[in-house]
């Protein structure tokens, strides 16, 4: 091997030449030879050819980074430690004045492990110097801007901590784009790849989120104040309806809840474009798609005494707009697990791009509580997966749930409210919104909408609001006289 007596980045770091037997090549081929001392011993070399970008290492080296006795001396506490993908990027920086850098030995892998093994060869050389990588407080990762750099990336974070690394944005903007520390020297500059390394930003930990200032901007221009309208006037003074969140619906049984959620949902559907996966348990689907296409049309399927039914165009025109805007889950052949519904309203989300979910009822649902785990707990444990669910999905998801049997007063049911529902009070504690359906006449055509909990002020206040129910066509109107709505 011959040692270059070039600049003195390259001396200092006895790169040398030789002919090397490259696999790639079929036979000795001129190599650039990168040593590897570790403790001041040669532990490998590494070949890469000055054609092409082939590469060999020595047989039987040591896999350990690249320039590690250059952390000599260096205070951990104080300096950070910069991690590149290769050789001549190392050697970039250290012509920029920086030398407490490491190349990994062996590039980016293809693909990001599934897990991660302390048994994976591809990392074995952050095993070996556990001890001295892990004392620095601050990691630079400062590798490609590519695909393979990004998986680097990712693994080297996973492995080091994502709590002390940040991650290099190399130049983007202007005539030259760059991908690497080499190509922003030779296009921009020392000066420039300093500045790159300064500005590195802390690699995002999922939970943890520092103030963003692009959100008042983004809602100043958004003019986000309310939610979506529910399609009653009388209503969105107390509730408007928001992606993302949790509203939950109790009510004495036939005092309208499923009617109300389907009436809601119709008219999302027709003000917002917004689609519905419905998971219903107490309706037949033949029957619970009658019940959409009349609250949606305001004509009933068939004729009657007083009303007309709908005609051919009316129900195509039902088909085509249902068929756009609502999907159905039916446990047919598997028990209604909560996990067999989240998994199949991912499927809705991903199929059909739904912006609403609806659970109805709860008690449907087949529950496998663990002997050591209480109701509340279980129900608690229920809840935050739903409101996960809608959180990370983006879709707003009414849970309907029954009260526990109350107790007539003065011959008449009182008013249930969250804290009623059977097993649990985090049924008031997880909702963002919380609704009670009530009918005071059993017999009459008014429906209180007791709005008992509105989490985010934004998007409304507590109050009860009285519509007007159709019997026939199942939709929900404002009183013709004079609309009841009230603060609590």
């Amino acid at each position: 091997m011959v040692w270059s007596s070039g600049n003195r980045v390259v001396r200092r770091a006895r790169v040398g030449f030789d002919n090397h037997y490259l696999s790639q090549t079929g036979g000795k081929t001129p190599c650039i030879a990168f040593p590897y001392f570790r403790n001041g011993v040669l532990v490998n070399v590494k070949y890469r050819s000055l054609e092409g970008k082939h590469f060999a290492q020595q047989k039987g080296g040591m896999t350990v980074f690249y320039g590690l006795d250059d952390l000599c001396g260096i205070d951990v506490d104080t300096e950070r430690l910069i991690i590149v993908e290769g050789e001549i990027d190392k050697l970039t920086l250290d012509e920029c004045g920086l030398t407490n850098v490491l190349s990994v030995p062996d590039g980016a892998p293809a693909h990001l492990r599934e897990t991660v093994s302390e048994h994976d060869a591809k990392f074995e050389f952050l095993r070996h110097d556990a001890e001295k990588i892990g004392a620095f407080k601050e990691i630079v990762i400062a590798v490609d801007h590519d695909g393979p750099g990004d998986v680097l990336a990712e693994e080297l974070a996973r492995r080091l901590g994502k709590e002390r690394c940040s991650r290099v944005n190399w130049p983007e903007q202007g005539d030259v784009k760059c991908k690497d520390a080499n190509e922003t020297l030779l296009a921009h500059g020392p000066e420039v790849v300093r500045e790159c390394i300064e500005a590195a930003e802390p690699l995002p930990i999922r939970g943890y989120h520092l103030w963003d200032e692009n959100v008042l901007e983004q809602l100043a221009v958004s003019g986000r104040e309310i939610g979506l309208s529910t399609g009653w006037a009388s209503l969105d003074q107390y509730m408007t309806i928001a992606p993302g969140q949790l509203t939950v619906v109790t009510g004495i049984p036939s005092h309208g809840k499923s009617e109300f959620i389907d009436a809601l949902t119709v008219n999302l559907a027709m003000r917002h474009d917004w689609r519905f996966a419905m998971c219903s348990f107490e309706n037949e689907m033949d029957q619970h798609i009658r019940k959409l296409a009349e609250k949606y049309l305001g004509i009933p399927l068939r004729d009657g005494a007083t009303r007309r039914g709908m005609s051919e165009f009316d129900r195509r025109k039902a088909n085509e707009w249902g068929r756009k805007h609502f999907s159905f889950l039916r446990a047919e052949d598997d028990a209604p697990t909560i996990d067999w519904l989240l998994g199949m309203a991912r499927i809705a989300v991903i199929r059909h791009g739904v912006n609403g979910l609806i659970i109805d009822p709860y008690n449907e649902i087949e529950h496998s509580r663990p002997n050591n785990m209480t109701e509340t707990e279980y129900v608690s444990q229920i809840l935050g997966r739903v409101k996960r669910f809608a959180v990370n999905h983006g879709v707003h998801i009414w849970f309907v749930a029954h009260p526990q049997k109350l107790k007539a007063e003065n011959g008449k049911m009182p008013v249930p409210n969250l804290y009623d529902i059977s097993g649990s009070a985090n049924w008031a504690n997880k909702a963002d919104i919380g609704l009670t359906i009530y009918r005071p006449d059993s017999q009459g055509s008014e429906v209180d909408i007791h709005i008992c909990k509105v989490r985010h002020k934004w998007v409304g206040r507590p109050g009860k609001v009285t519509l007007e129910y159709d019997r026939v066509t199942g939709r929900y109107s404002e009183p013709q006289v004079r609309s009841h709505w009230s603060d609590i």
